[in-house]
């Protein structure tokens, strides 16, 4: 049995609560499934960036690099500027890492009320390229103060960039329902988006079972909303996946629901895995915040490091607790963190005890 080595960042605010809840979950998992999970802590984040002066250490990025995942909550602090929390650990971890997909699935969960009145079931994958496009680094202000004052902000497209991300999701769709949905706006970015488009159609063209639509991307976040049971696997940009897999949580009933992967594909680098949900300073500390992103992070995790029946146990529990109405505030349950936890922890037990003994219980 080989160990798994990760590294665990709960981040800020809610980040502290939610990863420990998921963690218990993944103990338990890896005792019914004999998995060697080592997890290592790692205080980074909003408040070592206040005592430090940087949200992770000099040599942070290679202490990660000895792990084989990295597990995170959470950043960001009503005290450290967005800018920097994020561009100070996630961003640098995803491009040293070279995690260029972003894997963000949508999925209606029995207990959880969407707010569509359709009852449509919702099924979908976001494929969000996760390394370049909007998000570049390229570009600065100038004449701070003054009248005339100018912010640049460049959006770089590579093929490489857009073909590997094409090239995932296309294989993904492949796997599911064959049907691929790219996000463009190339009637009014006349450059970067048509190149998009071209990219993705010819590498599309590689996948004959699988046929793709491409959407401009307003009409595509009302489609999400009007009929998202239509969709099956959506590739965008960086910027138009990070919108729009929102939006798909948001209709499937919360944003604390959905979880995420930053996936280096080959396995050269570790891959990170984090809930979609920021760190919530409003509600943190209350014991209010909904683990499910996070625990289904560490199920899209297990998956990742090559166990899929655990993944599907862990998913399997989760999906449970909320069923028998287990949710949290948010999904319009009562539960605190620390019960919707239990409750998870009970259907592991449940589930590993039916499967051991698959006799029918008898009917009173």
């Amino acid at each position: 049995m080989s160990t798994h080595k990760i590294a665990v960042i709960a981040g800020d605010g809610i980040g502290k609560e939610v990863v420990p809840a998921a963690i218990a979950c993944l103990d338990r998992i890896a005792e019914v499934h004999s998995l060697d999970l080592e997890f290592t802590y790692f205080d980074w984040g909003s408040e070592y960036y206040l005592q430090h002066g940087r949200m992770m250490p000099v040599d942070g990025l290679e202490q990660l690099a000895a792990h084989h995942a990295i597990f995170l909550g959470a950043v960001g602090s009503p005290q450290v500027s967005d800018a920097e929390s994020l561009w100070g650990l996630l961003i640098p971890i995803r491009r040293e890492f070279q995690q260029y997909i972003n894997l963000r699935p949508v999925k209606t969960l029995d207990g959880v009320t969407s707010p569509l009145a359709a009852k449509d079931p919702i099924d979908l994958l976001i494929v969000r390229e996760n390394n370049e496009g909007e998000y570049s680094e390229v570009g600065g202000r100038m004449y701070r103060g003054l009248p005339h004052e100018s912010a640049v902000q460049e959006t770089i497209f590579t093929r490489l960039g857009v073909t590997r991300v094409t090239r995932y999701a296309a294989g993904l769709a492949a796997s599911r329902r064959g049907h691929l949905t790219s996000a463009t706006k190339s009637n009014g970015i006349v450059h970067t988006m048509p190149f998009w488009d071209q990219v993705v159609e010819e590498t599309a063209g590689l996948y004959p079972e699988v046929s793709l639509t491409s959407e401009l991307v307003d009409a595509l976040a009302a489609h999400l909303v009007l009929r998202p049971w239509t969709f099956d696997v959506i590739v965008a940009s960086n910027l138009f996946g990070d919108i729009l897999s929102d939006l798909g949580s948001s209709v499937t009933g919360s944003i604390g629901l959905a979880p995420s992967a930053n996936l280096n594909p080959e396995g050269d680098f570790p891959s990170l895995f984090e809930p979609v949900h920021g760190s919530a300073p409003d509600i943190a500390g209350k014991g209010l915040a909904n683990p499910v992103g996070q625990i289904w992070s560490g199920a899209m995790m297990l998956e990742h490091l090559g166990h899929p029946e655990a993944a599907d146990h862990l998913q399997a529990a989760f999906e449970s607790a909320l069923r028998e109405g287990f949710g949290t505030r948010d999904v319009g349950g009562t539960s605190s963190t620390a019960e919707f936890a239990a409750a998870v922890l009970s259907a592991i037990d449940t589930l590993a005890a039916n499967q051991a003994d698959p006799t029918p219980s008898p009917v009173s």
